[in-house]
């Protein structure tokens, strides 16, 4: 197999033993990611403005804090983040203040007029537009953005090599299949870079291989579970004994299991 070096991250985690190369990927760019942005990207503009807007999702909050290599560099990006963010939320509540203080003062022949009928008050409409701008905010992630426009490029040069390396071909099909989440994304994947005939050899041969690993890994957790009576307490673990975290990555993708 001819290697460049957009496809040396991809054969380097496919040539490991593992229950989702492409988890392998993603594990990899995220300590990238995460690393970068407590260092080269606190001088960066573009980085700021993104951190300010974005800020982090649960799992990166959590790595970046326990990171603990740049507590400072975390310190500036939250303080500027909080800034911008409750900017726009004050703003956003003093332009709509008025409307919330008609809404307190009328009266109860009113408000129950108003619960019948379909229209909104202002006041109403201000709070349906906080929710809708916190679930937004709660969806934004300045690493999850940055990951997820990498692994659609290697989604697209996993596709390009299953199609034009034969030993690329051979190593896809030795693995032990996919996480759930990260199958999804090669499905996606088909339809933006395959064309019909291609869509349908992939998804062949991919769905295939995922199900009978899938198969193979809930029985080992079947065997994992019947290990614990105690007429098996003699038999051997088999491949069961690490049963449940590798069935949970198969299920949720790369996770910190203790």
């Amino acid at each position: 197999m001819k290697e460049k070096i957009y496809t040396i991250p991809v054969t380097e985690a496919f040539a490991l033993d593992c229950e989702c190369p492409m988890c392998v990927l993603e594990k990899r760019f995220e300590d990238e990611f995460t690393d970068y942005i407590l260092g080269p990207s606190l001088m960066e503009p573009d980085g700021r403005m993104e951190t300010n807007e974005k800020g982090f999702c649960l799992r990166h909050a959590e790595i970046l804090y326990n990171k603990r290599s740049n507590m400072l560099g975390l310190g500036l990006i939250l303080d500027t983040h909080l800034q911008e963010q409750t900017k726009k939320l004050r703003t956003s509540f003093e332009n709509n203040l008025e409307a919330l203080e008609k809404d307190a003062d009328q009266s109860f022949v009113k408000t129950i007029t108003n619960r019948l009928s379909s229209r909104q008050t202002d006041g109403q409409k201000y709070i349906d537009e906080l929710i809708s701008h916190l679930k937004a905010l709660e969806g934004m992630c300045a690493v999850c953005s940055k990951l997820d426009y990498t692994m659609d490029r290697y989604v697209d040069v996993i596709l390009y090599l299953w199609f034009k390396e034969s030993d690329f071909r051979k190593l896809f099909a030795s693995k032990k299949g996919f996480c759930l989440k990260h199958l999804r994304l090669l499905l996606e994947g088909t339809k933006k870079y395959l064309n019909s005939r291609e869509s349908a050899l992939f998804v062949k041969h991919l769905m295939t291989q995922q199900l009978d690993n899938l198969e193979r890994i809930q029985k080992e957790v079947n065997w994992f579970t019947k290990k614990f009576d105690y007429r098996n307490s003699d038999a051997p673990w088999g491949n069961s004994r690490d049963a449940l975290p590798r069935s949970i990555q198969k299920l949720v993708g790369y996770c910190n299991l203790k």
